[in-house]
């Protein structure tokens, strides 16, 4: 299988399995609130739509990019022999590299909004084909809106996840121009 330079066949499967999961939710909970729960669709699609949105923010943050995004504020080191160089040395390495609370915030915003592009993406799919070119059977709806706008919308949705929600940490992107990002040589260098 041929990947964009940097994107590992674990990160897709990963982005995948938490998509699918996402995916479910959205049915069962769109499907439980339009017909028992007696909601009208739009409101029951949003509230499914956060549903999922919960779903594949925490199946990609723990699971998929669990090692990225983590970059905490640089502060001084410690003075050797200090108390404090003792504690940070003490420390686990995974304590002090994951995200506080407002880097989780930032996160799961902007998650937020990448799927609300991805679903928009999708929506316009089935808008061109249905109002614009005029196709209206039903089956032309599901290619455009469940096929074809599927598609893209997730290629948005992987796209601003990996780049805009979970970036690398600096130390393992390297610094621009550097020619080197994850092993790969860029176009800088």
């Amino acid at each position: 299988m041929v990947t964009a330079p940097g994107v590992t066949r674990r990160e897709l499967a990963g982005f995948a399995a938490a998509g699918l999961a996402a995916y479910l939710v959205d049915l069962a909970v769109f499907t439980a609130l339009l017909g028992p729960g007696g909601l009208p669709p739009l409101p029951a699609k949003g509230l499914a739509f956060l549903a999922a949105c919960a779903v594949a923010f925490t199946g990609n943050a723990v699971g998929t990019y669990g090692g990225r995004g983590r970059a905490t504020a640089t502060a001084p080191a410690p003075a050797p022999g200090s108390a404090s160089a003792s504690a940070a040395a003490s420390a686990p390495a995974s304590a002090s590299a994951r995200p506080g609370p407002g880097e989780r915030l930032r996160q799961a915003a902007v998650f937020t909004v990448v799927n609300a592009a991805g679903a928009a993406v999708q929506l316009g799919c089935l808008a061109v084909s249905h109002y614009g070119l005029g196709h209206t059977s039903h089956r032309a709806d599901l290619i455009a809106g469940a096929g074809v706008g599927m598609l893209l919308g997730t290629v948005v949705r992987f796209w601003g996840t990996r780049t805009l929600v979970f970036r690398d940490r600096p130390e393992e992107a390297g610094a621009v121009g550097d020619g080197n990002r994850n092993g790969v040589v860029g176009w800088t260098g």
